[in-house]
């Protein structure tokens, strides 16, 4: 069984990246998607995305860490994947999943899903653009706004020479209400040869178990679960449906986040009371050190905060 990080905008950064690999297992995991629309991005683009790439593509963990690219000018997505090629990417993964409206009015992300001769075209032209021994994959939804063209996306990605294809089992209309429709998934993996990663409401061991037995897919991908629950990747692997780490642990794994480079400390403590209110839904420590963190501006001050906390465990 494979365990992929999955890419999330605003979520999923290189410092989320850092912590998560560093306590979990992934086999990968996949950058937040960069959008390609007329030109080849100058290489600070690239080395802000993945700074990875500076050091092999691999976390401080040692885990890979693969190159996602959005677009619908296969031109330029072609020639931006052979830039990160250039640069270390050891693979290239294309984004038709994101259902966000200002990506999808500008005809990018889970929008093409309606047009399967598109979506083929895009991964053709990367697939032939980059040497042979880089993988060139792609993640979709069920379908934009209803499941009509599933199949036929998912024959399209594998015919342009896609090695796997990761599903978001939802279409976009969907979002990200639960269910994912886990078992809507059995069907692409019964249709393709290439492999196939399920994704979506996988929040604990017991949702892995029947994600796979509904899905007929082995490997996961996972998401938000995995930034909610810093061991889940662990859990997942030891069947466990119990916490893995204890609290004093996890917040080791904060104070190593908010000490994380950043642009600026607005933004770091920002990120980190995203991520301690994603926690609290999880871990009551969590709430209880939410109202302490909450109000706050300077990160020296939650710091202190933090540890704090360490030391009356």
């Amino acid at each position: 069984m494979k365990l992929i990080l999955a890419p999330m905008e605003g979520l999923t950064d290189p410092i989320m990246r850092d912590v998560l690999t560093h306590v979990g297992r992934f086999d990968w995991c996949v950058t937040e998607f960069i959008r390609v629309t007329d030109s080849v991005l100058p290489d600070h683009i690239f080395y802000q995305y993945c700074p990875e790439l500076r050091q092999h593509a691999k976390t401080n963990a040692g885990t890979p860490v693969h190159v996602q690219f959005l677009g619908n000018n296969p031109e330029m997505l072609a020639a931006n994947a052979l830039r990160a090629v250039a640069l270390g990417a050891p693979a290239i993964d294309l984004n038709f999943g994101c259902p966000a409206k200002t990506v999808n009015r500008h005809r990018g992300g889970s929008i093409l899903l309606d047009e399967p001769e598109v979506v083929h075209l895009l991964v053709k032209a990367v697939r032939q653009a980059v040497p042979a021994h880089i993988p060139v994959s792609a993640k979709m939804r069920l379908g934009y706004m209803d499941r009509n063209y599933t199949l036929d996306n998912a024959h399209a990605i594998e015919e342009a020479g896609a090695a796997w294809l990761t599903v978001h089992a939802r279409t976009k209309a969907e979002g990200y209400t639960p269910p994912a429709f886990w078992d809507q998934l059995r069907p692409i993996q019964d249709a393709l040869k290439i492999n196939v990663i399920a994704n979506g409401e996988i929040w604990n061991y017991q949702d892995a178990r029947t994600c796979q037995q509904q899905s007929g897919c082995e490997d996961l991908m996972l998401g938000r679960g995995a930034v909610t629950t810093p061991d889940l990747s662990l859990c997942i692997r030891q069947h466990r449906d119990h916490a893995c780490l204890s609290w004093a642990e996890l917040l080791d794994l904060q104070i190593r986040f908010i000490r994380g480079p950043s642009k600026t400390e607005i933004a770091m403590l920002g990120r980190y009371k995203q991520w301690l209110g994603m926690m609290s839904k999880h871990y009551p420590e969590a709430q209880a050190l939410w109202t302490q963190i909450k109000r706050l501006k300077k990160i020296d001050d939650a710091i202190q905060i933090l540890c704090a906390a360490q030391q009356q465990r």
